[in-house]
């Protein structure tokens, strides 16, 4: 059967989340639910699914999203996505994204990259990554992050690694002068909330972020809008969709669905 169209799926390599005070959050990775409930909503539209990192490597579920609370408290749903997940080879291996990049981003109709902390870890500062959101960015092709994964959009700074550095250090001026340049400026978009993170800091990663999701992105430039926590939130400005923590993920798949096809007419 002939594809609808490809879709460029990001997902960190990380293994460990630097935290404040020199500790580490071993258990971060990609959330289930929104790597999967995207990934599948797509996949029955007829999209073929491409799963790239920096490594290559084989992504790391985070364990505290394999839960049944992401999944309306429906046990057997969960049960379901974990089943589809483990049948997902291409998540099992994934490509290098300096591969995917050498074999050409024309072939991808759309970027997706699924929050969990992991894109902290990683995607953040990736040249590579970087390579991939400008190129959707100049193609007006859509660009969907959700949670944690709008975090990537830093890649596409002209010097994100020292943008990064300077969060890290606690140095927001000196981020804020690195971030001249970054084609997201201006752009309305939404992340996980300082007000979220705060809540699952002692409960699910045993410890302090080194900067707040939110903060980074308004420190760029970003124009940042939350809700609530834990209500779900989506924001379409061009061609980036933007949903804010996991419950967001069915109204990103609607939005990111919805774009594809308007492209595609």
């Amino acid at each position: 059967m002939a594809t609808k169209g490809r879709i460029l799926v990001l997902v960190s390599s990380g293994r460990g989340l630097p935290l404040k005070d020199g500790k580490v959050y071993t258990g971060a990775g990609y959330y289930l639910n929104e790597m999967t409930v995207v990934v599948r909503g797509l996949m029955k539209e007829g999209y073929e699914i491409t799963f790239a990192n920096p490594k290559g490597n084989t992504p790391q579920p985070d364990v505290n999203s394999e839960v049944v609370g992401f999944f309306g408290g429906d046990a057997a749903r969960l049960q379901d996505y974990l089943i589809f997940r483990d049948g997902l080879l291409g998540l099992r291996d994934p490509s290098r994204i300096a591969d995917v990049i050498a074999s050409g981003l024309d072939q991808y109709d759309a970027v997706f990259v699924p929050g969990g902390h992991g894109p902290m870890i990683d995607l953040l500062d990736d040249p590579d990554a970087g390579i991939v959101m400008r190129h959707f960015h100049e193609t007006s092709k859509p660009t969907a992050v959700l949670c944690h994964g709008p975090i990537s959009l830093l890649s596409a700074l002209p010097n994100s690694v020292e943008f990064v550095a300077a969060l890290a250090a606690g140095d927001s001026a000196g981020a804020h002068a690195k971030a001249q340049g970054w084609i997201y400026a201006g752009y309305k978009m939404t992340i996980f909330s300082t007000a979220e993170e705060q809540q699952r800091e002692p409960l699910e990663i045993g410890g302090k972020v080194l900067f707040y999701p939110d903060f980074a992105l308004r420190t760029a430039g970003g124009d940042v809008s939350l809700v609530a926590p834990w209500q779900s939130y989506v924001i379409q400005d061009r061609e980036l969709i933007s949903g804010q923590n996991p419950f967001s993920d069915e109204a990103v798949l609607k939005l990111l669905l919805a774009a594809l096809n308007a492209k595609n007419k």
